[in-house]
């Protein structure tokens, strides 16, 4: 691509970069879910999936790695917090948390935990053990704000980012079959 071409869709550098940090934040794989906490767990899932094999996904964290960048109000880690926050509140709401849980400071906890796996698998694996770093983090987050009743319902295997991303593939296809 030239450089004429990247400027006739973006104006500036910086717009060029909250386009790649937006791409992060795409919920094509969302699929709804009896309980809110497998919501989060199939988003982060899907993310450490989707995270090594996609050049834009991983320049979006790169970017977001960048101070300045992390500063901005594009970035994706702030969006990434908001959105963990939003979706730990509902499952409080529905008696998934236990009540001592504060959304938003989970959200950050969780966020500084997920930012971490995310640099230690890409120094010590090359990204691939991304999959079994993220599950292995919602294992032991999640019984510290689940209800009991909820824990044992959730999934968290390493494998879940793929059959997520496989489901939402199969529904999007299974739709654009449908006459409409």
């Amino acid at each position: 691509m030239t450089k004429g071409a990247l400027y006739f869709h973006f104006d500036s550098k910086a717009d060029l970069a909250r386009g790649v940090l937006q791409e992060q934040l795409r919920t094509g794989y969302h699929l709804p879910r009896e309980l809110k906490l497998q919501e989060w767990v199939d988003a982060g899932m899907t993310l450490a999936r989707r995270l090594p094999r996609e050049p834009l996904l991983l320049a979006g964290v790169r970017l977001s790695a960048d101070l300045q960048g992390r500063d901005a109000p594009d970035s994706a880690w702030p969006a990434w917090g908001r959105l963990t926050s939003c979706v730990l509140a509902e499952a409080k709401q529905r008696g998934e948390v236990l009540p001592h849980v504060v959304p938003e400071e989970t959200a950050q906890v969780f966020l500084g935990a997920w930012i971490g796996v995310q640099f230690v698998s890409q120094a010590v694996a090359g990204w691939s053990d991304l999959d079994d770093r993220t599950s292995a983090l919602y294992d032991h987050i999640l019984p510290a704000i689940a209800a009991p009743a909820v824990l044992f319902r959730l999934d968290t295997a390493p494998d879940l980012g793929t059959r997520v991303i496989a489901e939402a593939q199969h529904r999007s296809a299974a739709l654009a079959c449908v006459p409409g």
